[in-house]
């Protein structure tokens, strides 16, 4: 039956070349992949990767790990799943206006944090001191995709996962798009979680910044998203207007000072998570043969292996985990996972 289809593909690559901008990047014109693949009849290269990230565990497990609030127990607060929804959101809306490739700028997107540790950016930094080399969640979030899941994506997607941030830009706008789209989505919704969780107030924010991109989320976004839109149309980057973007860095840095580095803020949360990621870690480079076959056998160092497993966790695992290697049985009998 398939064989009697209408090529489906071959329609929206003819609608690509028709429709998207001379800078878009063209399904039909991939690198490809490193591992040849039969073409999809009805999806393009791109949205066959969309589909591969949205199918594979690690993008399951997303939705129990921390964005910014380890163990918040309110149903409103972001995971790292809602994150990544929202990051998608916000670059297909820009990608649409700009007349890119709306497909690979949503495989990005998707896949931008696979690699993201158990509880947010304290398990990235506890890891980051771990490791011999060191720890980045976007060089994992390539990891996954490439060895420990071999999602076997395109060449685009995999360079737009990886250098979504970092010192390098993706080769692609539509990379490009999902780097500052990311910054977007988290320096707005974190400010919106944490007002909710009395962290701080909208009246503790930066007036200036406040002024230039608007009081509430809804409005801070749209006005940055605009933007984009504005300074990017037919250019050869992705940007923000000057005025916009000076804002909205000094409302990251604001963040970074007032909420991301300050551990008092969460009742010593932070430290402790810092030591379940240590204390973990630490137990399986010493005992390498506790580890799940999956990670015994890729041929890398017990510090790899440990490092790949535990950056696969979610919150609540690594915390049952923890409990259940380091606490007596009789005890861990009496509590609630």
């Amino acid at each position: 039956m398939l064989k009697q289809m209408i090529n489906l593909r071959e329609q929206q690559e003819r609608f690509e070349q028709l429709y998207l901008s001379p800078k878009a990047t063209k399904s039909v014109e991939t690198l490809g992949r490193f591992q040849p693949e039969e073409p999809c009849i009805i999806r393009t290269e791109f949205q066959r990767d969309r589909d591969s990230i949205i199918h594979s565990k690690s993008f399951r497990r997303l939705k129990h790990k921390t964005q910014v609030f380890i163990a918040s127990t309110g149903d409103h607060y972001r995971t790292r799943l809602t994150h990544t929804l929202e990051v998608s959101q916000i670059a297909r809306t820009v990608a649409r206006a700009l007349k890119l490739n709306e497909d690979l700028t949503e495989a990005i997107a998707m896949g931008h944090d696979l690699g993201h540790t158990p509880f947010g950016h304290t398990g990235e930094a506890a890891l980051n001191k771990l490791l011999s080399s060191g720890f980045r969640h976007n060089e994992q979030s390539e990891r996954v995709v490439t060895i420990l899941e071999n999602l076997n994506l395109t060449r685009e997607t995999i360079d737009g996962i990886k250098n979504h941030t970092g010192n390098t830009l993706p080769y692609t706008l539509e990379g490009q798009i999902v780097r500052i789209a990311d910054r977007i989505a988290y320096i707005n919704h974190d400010i919106d979680d944490s007002i909710r969780a009395k962290i701080i107030t909208i009246e503790n924010l930066p007036s200036d910044c406040i002024y230039t991109l608007g009081k509430t989320c809804s409005e801070r976004i749209a006005v940055m998203v605009c933007s984009m839109v504005q300074a990017s149309y037919d250019q050869d980057t992705i940007q923000m207007e000057n005025d916009i973007l000076e804002a909205t860095n000094k409302l990251r840095q604001w963040m970074f000072d007032n909420v991301y580095l300050l551990p008092e803020k969460q009742n010593n949360d932070k430290q402790k998570a810092e030591m379940v990621i240590k204390e973990l870690y630490n137990y399986y480079i010493t005992n390498p043969d506790t580890l799940t076959e999956y990670y015994t056998t890729k041929n890398i160092s017990p510090e790899r292996a440990a490092t790949d497993y535990i950056a696969g966790m979610t919150d609540r695992f690594a915390i049952q985990t923890f409990k259940a290697t380091f606490l007596p049985k009789s005890y861990i009998t009496n509590l609630e996972f």
